[in-house]
């Protein structure tokens, strides 16, 4: 149970860490993103794990993941100007 909190939570580090690398401009501070993606993986493994009940640990892994990238997701802000539309 402890490995596969840890490897969740490495998971979803690792997941906050290439968002971060690859999209600087559209996230907020570095540590914010990085408690994001590891908050939301270990959240992620226990709804998982909760949901399948006792069993291996990798099929935890990637519900980790999923929720770590949509938790990840929501702090991303627009890319450049707004554009505005016709009517408004």
């Amino acid at each position: 149970m402890i490995l596969e909190a840890l490897g969740s939570a490495v998971l979803g580090l690792i997941l906050a860490w290439a968002a971060a690398y690859r999209l600087p401009h559209r996230l907020p501070a570095r540590p914010l993103v990085l408690s994001t993606g590891v908050a939301g993986a270990l959240f992620g493994d226990f709804v998982t794990h909760t949901a399948l009940g006792p069993g291996p640990a990798w099929l935890s892994l990637p519900g980790a993941a999923i929720i770590s990238a949509a938790s990840l997701s929501l702090l991303l802000r627009p890319s450049g100007r707004l554009r505005r539309s016709a009517t408004a």
